[in-house]
């Protein structure tokens, strides 16, 4: 599978619209609604000093798109999403080993990045940990669902050194005092 990765600009705003809300995002908070894509498209959301957007170009066509925020801040996150027809292809998986790249050589005050998603998502879980990414978090019942449920929700993090050097540095999950 041949994978680019394409700026976001303001002229793809019509083309970010249909992305958003062409597809069904199972795992994501929140409607998205035309209007308000292009509310936050004009007011920065998607490009501007804190915030980049990228397509993930597979095979010619846009099977995903990264969202970067708080770039301003030494911890960026980030909103992955991919297409349905290109889940289970290794996209997401490419994707998040590119962001974090560009994170680590980009930017030279970035020490950490993190991302979260819901208890059930199994396979952002794997992407995450097949690209080094230690669980850091876990928050019960914080992620409301449309239907009024509330789901889990992990937090997942790479460290800079563990990213450079191939490793993992675990958190202490064993430092309550007794």
């Amino acid at each position: 599978m041949q994978i680019e990765y394409h700026r976001f600009s303001p002229a793809d705003v019509d083309d970010l619209v249909a992305f958003l809300t062409g597809e069904e995002w199972p795992f994501h908070a929140g409607v998205q609604e035309a209007a308000a894509i292009r509310r936050r498209a004009a007011e920065g959301f998607y490009d501007d000093a804190d915030n980049r957007t990228f397509w993930v170009v597979a095979d010619g066509e846009r099977g995903g798109l990264i969202r970067l925020y708080d770039l301003g801040d030494d911890t960026p996150m980030f909103d992955l999403r991919v297409r349905r027809a290109w889940r289970g292809r290794g996209l997401g998986t490419a994707a998040l080993a590119w962001l974090t790249a560009h994170l680590f050589t980009e930017f030279p005050d970035v020490t950490r990045v993190e991302g979260t998603t819901r208890a059930d998502n199994r396979a952002m879980r794997a992407v995450f940990r097949s690209n080094g990414y230690a669980k850091e978090a876990h928050y019960r019942e914080s992620w409301p669902a449309p239907d009024g449920t509330r789901h889990d929700a992990v937090g997942y993090a790479i460290l800079r050194h563990d990213w450079a050097s191939g490793t993992i540095t675990l958190p202490d999950w064993h430092d309550e005092p007794r």
